[in-house]
Formats: C-alpha cells, sequence, structure tokens
C-alpha cells in the first residue's frame, strides 16, 4: 500500500498511527477509534489535498 501511496497519503497515514497510539492509550474501543481516525482522515486529506491544489494553481499562474 505504501508503495503506491501519493505523499498526502503517507503524511495523513503516519499522522493516523501516532493519534491511534494516543487513542489506545486512552482505553478507546476499535470502533470508537475507527470512527475517530476516519474523520480525522478525511479531515487531513481535505486539508493537505486542498494545499496542493493551490500550490500547483499557484505554480500555472506563474508561467
Amino acid at each position: 500500500m505504501r508503495d503506491v501511496a501519493t505523499l498526502e497519503q503517507l503524511v495523513v497515514l503516519s499522522n493516523l498511527e501516532s493519534i491511534n497510539a494516543l487513542l489506545i492509550h486512552q482505553e478507546l474501543t476499535m470502533p470508537e477509534r475507527l470512527a475517530q481516525l476516519n474523520t480525522i482522515a478525511i479531515t487531513q486529506m481535505r486539508s493537505l489535498i486542498g494545499v496542493t491544489s493551490l500550490k500547483r494553481l499557484g505554480k500555472t499562474m506563474e508561467r
């Protein structure tokens, strides 16, 4: 999976692994962790894709 993931996906995956460890430490159940991690993943992907799109747009406009 990591071999074909985009940079944004790899960043989010790394963040989710760290957050999951914290949620386990807080003794949340697996369903609770999955719900939170899913929400976080969606939020982070939207943010990162938005930033990437803006950077590409900026480069296009510079030409």
